[in-house]
């Protein structure tokens, strides 16, 4: 009798792992909801006069995530490169300076209110800074206020701008 036991318990296990497989196969639908702007007021605000203070040879893009002007060292061990570009995956800049002609980054521009004086925010600010400074770009860091002026802002990035 008792291989007719494992007999059973082996069929049994069997029927689990089937179920267990086709649960895992069905797709899963997420349901999504628009946002109601792309940019905070704060970012909007200080948008507007920035996009008008830049000139050409300059062209500003917003809310460009990390890992597309920034990418891990080559020759990194594999599992050392993914970790290093899961790091910065997920993050953004607020605000990209660019040429217009090839649109190469000529500094990053982070709009700094009141949520980046949490302290995971400042070792989020650390560590975008250390990445940026290590692939020898600029970030520049302004103070989130009610209002903005052109040569406030042209102040901010002329290092950037004149190198």
């Amino acid at each position: 009798m008792e291989p007719l036991v494992w007999i059973i318990v082996l069929l049994l296990l069997i029927i689990v792992l089937q179920v267990l497989a086709q649960r895992s196969s069905k797709p899963v639908e997420y349901r999504y909801t628009q946002r109601a702007a792309l940019f905070t007021a704060a970012e909007r605000s200080f948008y507007g006069v920035l996009s008008s203070s830049v000139e050409k040879p300059f062209v500003v893009f917003a809310k460009v995530r990390v890992a597309d002007i920034l990418t891990p060292e080559k020759g990194l061990a594999s599992n050392i490169r993914q970790g290093a570009f899961n790091k910065i995956s997920s993050k953004h800049f607020d605000f990209v300076l660019c040429r217009d002609d090839d649109l190469s980054v000529v500094c990053a521009i982070e709009l700094n209110d009141r949520s980046h004086d949490s302290m995971k925010r400042q070792q989020r600010d650390r560590f975008l800074a250390n990445a940026y400074e290590s692939a020898n770009l600029p970030l520049i860091q302004i103070p989130a206020k009610r209002a903005y002026s052109k040569s406030d802002i042209l102040e901010h990035l002329r290092s950037a701008i004149t190198s």
